[in-house]
């Protein structure tokens, strides 16, 4: 029988949607990669015949996609799908950990390598998962050698189309000055106002120097 045909309670996908990966077989989840069966076997069979072929899912994540081609039904484009999807694992769990923000030391520590070393003010966001993890960092500003502008509805935006739920600010002092401006006492403000409106959370705002480094109180 064709997945297809089957009651929809019972196709990989639907099950997959209605309550998650982990209530699925290995065969199931295989033949979501795999996509479409081929001539006598549907894409759950063939799946099984995939992995017992392999030996094992460990030997399936090991092998090339010349190996999963010797498979009867399994094309390029199937073996292509499934030597990706384990190599994106790989990946995955290679990555170091990402870095989390819980102080104001962990936000300078971030951005500093952005700020360090330059005869110009630059402005830097931080942004942040709701468990504070970092997951992107951008310059929003440049400057002279004693201000950079730091545009409140721009870094706002910056940190919704990056998917954010939090954010920090960091900016330099080439003067070595660690004492903020009341401009940058102006922007805290105004960020932290701006944030709470749109339901984002500024979590500090920061000087940055070549060797130290100081929070801005809200």
């Amino acid at each position: 029988m064709r997945v297809k045909d089957m009651p929809p309670n019972d196709q990989p996908r639907e099950r997959l949607l209605s309550s998650g990966a982990a209530a699925l077989a290995d065969r199931e989840l295989l033949a979501l990669l795999i996509g479409s069966g081929s001539r006598g076997a549907n894409a759950v069979e063939l799946a099984s015949h995939l992995i017992a072929h392999c030996g094992d899912l460990r030997g399936l994540a090991r092998s090339d996609a010349h190996r999963l081609m010797s498979v009867p039904g399994i094309g390029p484009a199937k073996a292509a799908r499934v030597v990706a999807a384990f190599h994106l694992v790989r990946q995955a769990q290679s990555e170091p950990e990402r870095r989390r923000i819980t102080c104001s030391g962990d936000l300078a520590a971030v951005a500093s390598p952005l700020l360090r070393g330059l005869s110009h003010e630059r402005v830097v966001v931080v942004v942040c998962d709701p468990a504070g993890a970092v997951t992107r960092k951008t310059i929003v500003s440049e400057g002279g050698s004693d201000h950079a502008p730091a545009p409140v509805r721009e870094i706002i935006t910056t940190v919704l189309t990056s998917g954010g739920s939090s954010f920090g600010l960091a900016h330099n002092h080439p003067s070595g000055s660690l004492d903020p401006s009341p401009a940058d006492l102006e922007v805290t403000a105004r960020l932290g106002e701006a944030a709470e409106t749109v339901g984002l959370r500024l979590l500090d705002h920061v000087i940055v120097t070549d060797t130290a480094w100081r929070r801005i109180a809200a």
